[in-house]
């Protein structure tokens, strides 16, 4: 990888594929995909993935190219994407929004060995039923910058920090310390997208109705008939449970999009709400026009030769 790295993240509907697709047809870059519903081929419709003609006139990668009976990691996928840097020979625009895959690209990831699911129940179970401040004390005499930088209120983390513990004997802060696969500094820039929510919300219905035009009943159904595993990563891509519902005759369609549309609305608040605390230094965009998108990102990148 000799080329100039881009990072542009957003919530789901906020136009960060057509701008990522407008910045490499600019540059001649090529597009890396940092989703981690529209790396399945199965559902291109219900992950909104780059269209076969985008695909055609830039090159993607990491869009469309793994089966749904798989189930990626975040680990995978940066080996995935890492590799895939080494090899594009110019510039690459990273897209998508996963956070979690940009945290690993820009600060490495801890490669903690798999936590076995009753230590991981048991956590979980301990943290909902102990005060939150005890608990925090426990956890400071065995990883005292874990209870000191997470949150309040945050049980997931409080409960991973301790089930990191209980099942390597080594605590979490020194499993991230040892983090691996970081981008070089100074080898990219990023932009997040956080355009206003009322108008983003609104995107998201539009975008939701376009998809039952664009058949994505018959892709939900071709993937149900499979019968996978429901915790699989693309069983769980906002839209498929409510319309497989629907295929089952649980419910009407219109009640379909309905619920399909809260939960859309869900996500998008929940990826906001982690740019905000994840990418708080990020340089934000926050218009859903194309070309105020467009604008935005030139006037955060003066240096940018077209």
């Amino acid at each position: 990888m000799t080329g100039r790295i881009w990072l542009i993240a957003g919530p789901t509907a906020s136009g960060k594929s057509a701008l990522a697709l407008r910045l490499a047809e600019a540059t001649g870059a090529e597009i890396l995909g940092a989703d981690a519903l529209q790396l399945y081929r199965d559902i291109p419709i219900l992950s909104a993935a780059p269209s076969p003609g985008e695909r055609a006139w830039v090159r993607h990668h990491l869009v469309g190219e793994v089966d749904a009976a798989e189930g990626w990691s975040v680990g995978r996928w940066q080996r995935a994407a890492t590799a895939r840097l080494a090899e594009i020979p110019g510039p690459v625009v990273i897209v998508g929004g996963t956070g979690l895959y940009f945290r690993a690209l820009t600060h490495g990831l801890a490669e903690v060995p798999p936590i076995p699911d009753e230590v991981r129940a048991a956590a979980r179970r301990l943290v909902e039923a102990t005060d939150e401040g005890v608990f925090r004390d426990t956890l400071a005499q065995r990883d005292p910058l874990a209870a000191e930088r997470i949150s309040a209120g945050d049980r997931q983390r409080l409960a991973r920090a301790w089930e990191v513990l209980e099942a390597t004997g080594r605590s979490l802060t020194d499993w991230q310390a040892d983090s691996t696969g970081a981008l070089a500094a100074g080898s990219w820039s990023a932009v997040a997208l956080e355009p206003p929510r009322a108008a983003l919300y609104d995107r998201c219905d539009r975008r939701l109705e376009a998809m039952v035009e664009a058949g994505v009943l018959a892709e939900v159904e071709r993937l149900a008939a499979r019968r996978l595993d429901p915790t699989l990563p693309a069983l769980k891509a906002v839209g498929y449970r409510e319309f497989a519902a629907h295929l089952k005759g649980e419910t009407s369609l219109k009640a379909a999009i309905a619920a399909a549309s809260m939960e859309t609305r869900r996500y998008a608040k929940r990826q906001t709400t982690w740019m905000r605390g994840q990418m708080a230094d990020w340089p934000r965009i926050t218009s859903l026009e194309p070309e105020e998108q467009w604008r935005q990102f030139l006037a955060l990148n003066p240096g940018l030769t077209l």
